[in-house]
Parts: C-alpha cells; sequence; structure tokens
C-alpha cells in the first residue's frame, strides 16, 4: 500500500426486519464495496453505525463480522452509557482480533474530569496493549473532552494512541492537534485545514457512501476538495444523515437494506428524490 493519510470509514451497519436485527450477510459486500473505493480501514459500531443503540450482544457480533471480512484495519467503537459495558465492549475488541478501540464519553450525564478520565482508564486498561483511541464528538456526547482528560490517560494508559475529533468548527478541532498525539478529523470539510496542521488522517461518516471523495480529500488537502467535502455533507445532512448513507449505498448496487434502528428512521419518498438530485447537481449521482 502506498504512504497516504489513512482513510477509516465509519461505516454503517446493516439492518434487517425493521432495523430489529444486524444483516450479518451484508456486511461483507459492504466492506468489499469500501475497500475497493479507497478506505484503510472500518471504525465499526460508531455514530454512522448507530452503535449506541444496538444491544451490547449485537455488538459484538457486528465487530466479529466486521472483523472477518475487512483486511484492512478494525477500530471497534466501545463507548456506552456506563463503564462495565464500555470495558466489556473493550475488552472483547481485544479478544476478537481489532487492530484498536475507541471510546466516546458517555452522553446524558456530563461527566466531570475525574469522572470521565476514571471511564476512559477503565477501557483503556480493558484492551490493553491494542491501540486506544479517545473520541471526541460534543454534539452527540452533550460535552467536551477537555484536553486535562486526554492528557491524564496518556500519562496512565500506556495503550494511548491518539484521537478522533469529530468537533467543529476548525477552531474546536485545533487545541486536539497540538497535543503530539495522532488525530484523525471527523468533520470532512476540516480535513485540508487539519491536515496541514498535522493531522493523521480521517475517520469519515461520508466515506461509508462515497469513499472515493473523502479518499481524494484526503491526498489532495487543497481548497477545492474543501469546497467539494463541505457541499456533498450539506447535500447528505439536509435530511438523516445516516439514511441517507444506506440510500447512497443501495443506489450504488451496496445489498444494504434501508432499515434503521429506531426511534432512527428511513427516508421518505420526498427526501430520497431530493438527495438524488442534490448529488446529481454535484457531478455525484447516486448510482456510480
Amino acid at each position: 500500500m502506498p504512504d497516504r493519510p489513512p482513510l477509516i470509514v465509519a461505516a454503517a451497519t446493516p439492518l434487517a426486519r425493521g432495523g430489529a436485527v444486524v444483516d450479518d450477510e451484508a456486511i461483507w459486500p459492504m466492506v468489499a464495496f469500501l475497500v475497493e473505493r479507497g478506505a484503510d480501514g472500518v471504525f465499526a459500531c460508531g455514530t454512522t453505525g448507530e452503535g449506541i443503540l444496538l444491544s451490547i450482544e449485537e455488538r459484538m457480533r457486528t465487530a466479529v463480522i466486521f472483523r472477518a471480512a475487512l483486511r484492512g484495519r478494525l477500530i471497534v467503537h466501545c463507548g456506552a452509557q456506563n463503564t462495565a459495558d464500555t470495558v466489556a465492549l473493550a475488552a472483547h475488541a481485544a479478544e476478537i482480533g481489532a487492530d484498536a478501540v475507541a471510546v466516546i464519553p458517555p452522553p446524558y450525564f456530563p461527566l466531570d474530569a475525574d469522572a470521565l478520565a476514571a471511564h476512559l482508564l477503565a477501557a483503556a486498561a480493558a484492551c490493553a496493549p491494542l491501540p486506544f483511541y479517545i473520541y471526541a464528538f460534543a454534539a452527540r456526547s452533550g460535552y467536551p473532552v477537555p484536553l486535562e482528560v486526554v492528557s491524564r490517560v496518556r500519562d496512565s494508559a500506556t495503550n494511548l494512541a491518539g484521537l478522533k475529533v469529530s468537533e467543529s468548527p476548525f477552531e474546536k478541532v485545533e487545541p486536539y492537534l497540538g497535543l503530539g498525539l495522532p488525530v484523525y478529523v471527523g468533520s470532512e470539510p476540516l480535513i485540508p485545514p487539519a491536515m496541514a496542521r498535522g493531522a493523521t488522517g480521517a475517520v469519515s461518516g461520508l466515506a461509508a457512501a462515497f469513499p472515493e471523495v473523502v479518499r481524494a480529500g484526503l491526498d489532495s488537502p487543497d481548497a477545492e476538495a474543501e469546497q467539494r467535502l463541505r457541499a456533498l455533507r450539506d447535500a447528505m445532512e439536509r435530511q438523516p444523515f445516516i439514511a441517507s448513507v444506506k440510500h447512497v449505498l443501495r443506489r450504488r448496487g451496496v445489498p444494504i437494506n434501508p432499515d434503521m434502528r429506531a426511534p432512527l428512521r428511513h427516508l421518505s419518498a420526498d427526501e430520497a428524490a431530493r438527495l438524488d438530485t442534490a448529488l446529481a447537481a454535484l457531478e455525484l449521482p447516486a448510482a456510480v
């Protein structure tokens, strides 16, 4: 593989029976689609993967299937509402041969620095010596990861390997880039400025539908790439984003259902038509 910034796709999780069950068989062709179009690895059961809505048992089984389907790098998202479940998921990821674990702060209860550091350290210890990443995304967790907490985890966990930072705008990403740790960018329009400041690569939900577009933006992170990534992200977010990803994957020939885990929903017919029109205007038709 050529020396290039790594693209880790924050993959969707295929579901069936109205979203009631994971569609195990659909993971294989979806992974092949992503790898063929430039993915270096997969971030499984994250935000785009509806991970927080799956049971612990479903998440474990899904991680096993992603590991079997993927020869590239597998990062398993193990963030859960409580520390015991997070620790169990992290230990399981290590047992099945994942390449790394990532954990977002638990949502709903805003944890102070002491509680958050203890939670993250417990997860890191559960998967050690597997590389461990802190996942910063205040829009989903409800609060940011303080730099103090990152420093405390780094001082105590020998396997802290870096961060996945999905904050926006760039001013909220920039402080993490100064910590001397590898940073994977989650907001695709911020890839060019973040790469210019020393980011390592991207963990991208947009790449779950358009891996080749994000791959191109990583390979040539210039102003044109920033504009294209922003326009594509905006088009995908004008309706529910994860449902948009599954719609595009179906149109691109991946045998994935539109099913979502409730309370999330799939696109209406009008939303799907609007998305197809927007992608065609960007010269990115849904079926390419």
